[in-house]
């Protein structure tokens, strides 16, 4: 991806520009058309006689100034970042308030403690497998899926980090009521690049300064970022570590989503780490919006949506190092991210629910099932090719080894599923007429 430029922060226009600018104050707006546009974007608009396109940027830039507050990120010169609570960011962050926290109408799988649990290893895998994608893991989301469930060890580099990223996000569950430090930093980096380093002894903690650390572009092989020097990194380490866990009551407040937004983007710019800063910075991000009470985060997955249009996540975080260290770009591509995935999440379980409904009226008088057998039935229905295992079933229903291999001898007796042995490993797989058995004749 081409480095965006932007015109001299010090231009200024001359007064007869100016005098025509001002009689346009609806052209001097933090966001133009509700679009937060960059200098590369904003210059192919069309502008009013007597403003020229550099007027316009500088009007511009004038009133994201007025809204700007300053971050305690700082770049390679010592430079602040700063970002901007715009009307669209505002409406982002109350939608995003209102869908992903506190007592929101979701189907009942979901706030049931009894069902939700599989719900949310669906998701944890969804995301693993999603930000190992980011990073150019190759593999299908069936095969991953099949290898968590079954607990079989990875058989690539990419199936590792995939595995990584799944123990990483169960270890953001485990640990997102704690404070954030410099030491559970290193420990979750040690888990996402656990065995996929060339050398592991770069695992869990800073690049040094003979790691000359530098982001390219693979199509252009322009270098697009240069991280900040190694012997700033603890300090920079500390401060995002503050910011992270919310500072003191007396600085200003960062609003919850805002402050998790720019977690992500803060140890992304940093890169403290020879590899992994990525998927480090993703999960933070998770970490972040458990930690401050997002419970709906836990279901859903923000890599699937940028991996929709990954340029645009990359431009964000350009955009926002050459726009004079303007995180709002970043704020704002991230902020559309999570609302994307929330209604992703909506759409996927009204879906879920539907297909629950349609078994249990189909089953109905046919067995006493419970609701992870229906889930199981659900499953082998959308994947008829699918092979069962009681480590899977127990692993993907959080249940004891003796509960998923009586919920799966159960379907064997009922006829819906058939089994099989591979030397000692039991398989469980659909009777290859289950739909016919399951669906009630039309």
């Amino acid at each position: 991806m081409k480095l965006p430029r932007t015109p001299d922060p010090r231009w200024t226009p001359d007064p007869t520009v100016l005098t025509a600018l001002l009689r346009h104050r609806e052209f001097m707006v933090p966001e133009v058309g509700g679009r937060y546009l960059h200098w590369e974007e904003l210059r192919h608009h069309p502008v009013p006689d007597g403003i020229t396109s550099e007027a316009w940027w500088w009007g511009v830039r004038l009133a994201r100034t007025q809204l700007a507050r300053p971050l305690g990120l700082r770049d390679r010169q010592g430079a602040r970042f700063a970002f901007s609570m715009t009307d669209t960011a505002q409406r982002l962050v109350h939608e995003i308030d209102r869908d992903a926290s506190g007592n929101i109408a979701l189907p009942e799988d979901v706030t049931n403690s009894a069902t939700r649990d599989r719900y949310i290893v669906n998701s944890l895998i969804e995301e693993a497998f999603r930000s190992s994608q980011l990073e150019g893991a190759s593999t299908t989301r069936r095969v991953a899926k099949e290898m968590i469930q079954t607990k079989r060890p990875p058989r690539t580099k990419s199936e590792r980090m995939i595995l990584n990223n799944f123990y990483a996000m169960e270890w953001v569950r485990d640990h997102h009521e704690h404070p954030l430090t410099a030491a559970a930093v290193f420990e979750l980096h040690s888990i996402v690049t656990q065995d996929t380093l060339d050398h592991s002894d770069v695992a869990g903690r800073f690049r040094s300064s003979a790691e000359d650390i530098r982001v390219i572009d693979h199509v252009s092989g322009e270098i697009v970022h240069v991280p900040p020097v190694a012997s700033e990194l603890s300090a920079r380490m500390d401060a995002m570590c503050t910011f992270a866990n919310g500072g003191s009551r007396d600085e200003p407040f960062i609003h919850p989503v805002a402050r998790a937004v720019l977690l992500h983007f803060w140890l992304a710019y940093d890169h403290p780490f020879v590899d992994g800063n990525g998927r480090t910075a993703r999960a933070l991000f998770y970490w972040s919006m458990l930690h401050q009470g997002y419970w709906l985060t836990e279901f859903i997955s923000i890599s699937r949506v940028i991996n929709r249009a990954r340029a645009q996540y990359d431009k964000a975080f350009l955009f926002s190092e050459s726009d004079g260290n303007d995180a709002t770009y970043f704020l704002l591509h991230q902020l559309k991210v999570m609302r994307t995935a929330i209604d992703d999440l909506h759409g996927y379980l009204k879906r879920k629910a539907q297909d629950v409904r349609d078994v249990e009226r189909s089953l109905r008088g046919r067995g006493d099932l419970n609701h992870r057998q229906l889930a199981v039935l659900n499953d082998v229905l959308r994947h008829p090719d699918a092979r069962i295992t009681i480590d899977g079933h127990k692993t993907l229903s959080r249940v004891v080894y003796q509960t998923a291999r009586t919920d799966l001898n159960r379907l064997v007796e009922l006829g819906y599923l058939e089994e099989f042995k591979v030397g000692k490993q039991r398989y469980f797989v659909p009777h290859p007429d289950l739909a016919r058995k399951i669906k009630p004749a039309k």
